[in-house]
């Protein structure tokens, strides 16, 4: 069921807009005595999840007993990062989500399932897994809260994603990882139906039925250096994420004419410390570069590959070599084809050899990029010719070159048509 829908290119909603369309949705849900939400982290801090939360835990106050951000692999929020995001909200009512421990299994997707949808790209079954809190916490309404965007994994980022993968384990999310990486990261960036999308759809219509959960979705686009709402979508079935994800389509891809010979990312340090986040400046351009060019990414918060330890280790032994390559590890290297979430990883973060890929970090050694197969620059050096502050979202010129920027690559996915299209 839709409880409410509101958006489209030309929408610019408000807090009081978000504020008022979340309450007359939950109004629309009637009474409820314990309430769990579930928005990101820190790293979607743009989704404006953090205040919808907050809002939703003014309409219920009590009643809301838990916050479980969706973690998935990644480190727990500060103190800091949830006052920042969440506000009022009071800490202790928030939980940690621990990928390795304290999970159920709702059921499992057959393997068969798996090999249909991808072509024979892999035969393995799927287990659904969640965070056992959504489980035994015994809430009346779980509240899936966050932003549907153009995403490396999944095609469209968010609906079911967000308890699957956010709250999910080890195996779901090594798993599902890796199914969109061998099925081609370019077959599914911007699609909202995606081999990965129908898994976790399978997970949905079969395990988790008897879970009340809600799914609040932001459209948030990039327009003149400042985010904007788009549209918010609110419902307990797949309508909600099918509205937003068209709405997103819409506002945060950016088809281009021609290939990009030079494009430069901007990673804000509060948000990006790791490549494990900081590669989606190479995922939403990685369709947009020509052979040949070059992506510099500024980096001046970066200084780990992996928020995971083993994921990080295993990054930094092995580097970002491409598909080939990383299919014959998995194949042949039991910690790689036990870490298949940490092989997607590779496989995403490399360019295939197509383009060079510079890293300007604020906090890694020439040494440590150089050895998982990025170039490197003096971060100090490249921000004096390219100054983020002095660059506008698109096209700009520096020093007579032609350049292509973006101060936030999580908002947007930019492509070639041409390598689209194919």
């Amino acid at each position: 069921m839709l409880y409410y829908k509101r958006g489209s290119k030309t929408e610019d909603l408000t807090p009081q807009d978000l504020k008022d369309g979340l309450r007359q949705a939950l109004d629309k849900l009637g009474d409820k005595q314990k309430v769990l939400a579930i928005p990101p982290d820190f790293t979607r801090f743009h989704s404006r999840a953090g205040e919808l939360t907050e809002d939703a835990w003014k309409y219920y106050g009590d009643k809301m007993t838990d916050v479980l951000p969706a973690l998935g692999t990644h480190t727990p929020m500060t103190a800091e990062q949830i006052k920042t995001m969440f506000g009022e909200m009071p800490q202790e009512i928030f939980r940690d989500h621990n990928w390795r421990d304290g999970l159920v299994t709702l059921g499992t997707v057959p393997a068969e399932f798996l090999k249909d949808v991808s072509g024979g790209k892999v035969d393995y079954d799927w287990p659904a897994q969640v965070d056992k809190l959504l489980v035994e916490g015994r809430f009346d309404l779980i509240l899936s809260i966050g932003q549907v965007v153009p995403h490396e994994v999944v095609g469209m980022a968010n609906h079911n994603k967000n308890i699957f993968v956010g709250t999910g384990g080890v195996e779901g999310i090594n798993k599902s990882h890796f199914l969109g990486a061998a099925y081609g990261m370019e077959n599914i960036m911007g699609r909202a139906d995606s081999p990965v999308r129908k898994v976790l759809n399978y997970a949905s219509e079969n395990f988790s039925n008897h879970l009340p959960i809600v799914y609040v979705q932001t459209v948030v686009a990039a327009e003149h250096g400042r985010q904007v709402v788009k549209g918010l979508f609110i419902g307990d079935g797949f309508e909600c994420y099918e509205l937003a994800a068209k709405l997103s389509l819409e506002v945060n891809f950016q088809m281009l004419d021609e290939p990009l010979q030079k494009a430069v990312v901007y990673l804000d340090p509060h948000e990006y410390k790791s490549t494990w986040l900081g590669n989606k400046s190479i995922y939403r351009t990685r369709m947009a570069m020509a052979d040949g060019g070059e992506l510099i990414v500024l980096a001046p918060g970066l200084m780990e590959f992996g928020e995971d330890a083993e994921i990080d280790r295993l990054i930094r032994k092995y580097g970002y070599i491409g598909t080939d390559k990383v299919l014959k590890l998995v194949e042949t290297k039991a910690e790689v084809r036990d870490n298949l979430s940490a092989a997607a990883h590779l496989i995403h973060g490399s360019s295939e050899g197509r383009f060079k890929i510079t890293y300007c970090p604020g906090n890694l050694t020439r040494e440590e990029i150089e050895s998982v197969n990025f170039e490197y620059a003096d971060l100090d050096d490249m921000l004096k010719i390219y100054n983020p502050e002095k660059l506008t979202d698109g096209f700009n010129t520096v020093n007579g070159e032609k350049i292509f920027f973006t101060a936030n690559p999580a908002m947007g996915l930019w492509a070639y048509k041409e390598r689209f299209n194919t």
